[in-house]
This record gives C-alpha cells, structure tokens and sequence, in this order.
C-alpha cells in the first residue's frame, strides 16, 4: 500500500508542476488552484507512504521520478528542446530510482 502512496505522490506532484506552469505566473486561476490542490495531494500521499518506506528512499524516488517525468511531460506537452545530453541524464535519474527500488529498502 505504501508504494501505491508513493506512485500517487509522484502523479500529484508532476501534476501540481504542470499546473503551475499552466498558471502563468499565478494570472490563471484555475490551475493556480490546481496546482495548490495537487501539491497538498502529493504531499498528503507523501507522508502516508513514508510509513512504511524509509525517507531517504521516498524522498529519492519522489523527487527522482517526479523531475524525469515533468522533464517528458515539458518535451511532449510544452515542446521543449530534447538533447542527447538531457535524454542520458533523465536515464541516469531513472536508473538510480530503479537501484534504490532493487536495493530492497522498499516494503
């Protein structure tokens, strides 16, 4: 059930950034309000996985998975510049998580 947490937390974050950038510097309402709902969401998720998986290890995976996601979200979505530079270091991110996940601090 933790990881369920876990992986929730990660979509509420990646949403709550996305409506940030969706707010305009807080000119849109909407997702202004959004983004607020969805961060409050992540890190309600957050703390309930944080009960049976370590911080270090939450943490890591979170804010890991979260910065590779926005970063495909941005290319996909917004039409940012993808490189080889930005595509081997959101594996690299993605391989550390899948380590911490194989390193069995994961109940």
């Amino acid at each position: 059930m933790s990881m369920l947490f876990l992986i929730l937390a990660i979509i509420m974050e990646v949403s709550g950034t996305t409506c940030m950038k969706l707010s305009h510097g807080f000119t849109r309402l909407l997702p202004s309000l959004l983004m607020f709902l969805f961060y409050v969401l992540s890190l309600s998720s957050l703390t309930m996985a944080l009960k049976k998986i370590d911080i270090s290890v939450a943490y890591a995976i979170w804010s890991g998975l979260g910065t590779a996601l926005i970063a495909v979200v941005g290319i996909i979505w917004f039409k940012e510049s993808v490189s080889a530079a930005k595509l081997v270091s959101l594996s690299l991110i993605i391989i550390g998580v899948a380590g911490l996940h194989l390193s069995g601090d994961i109940r």
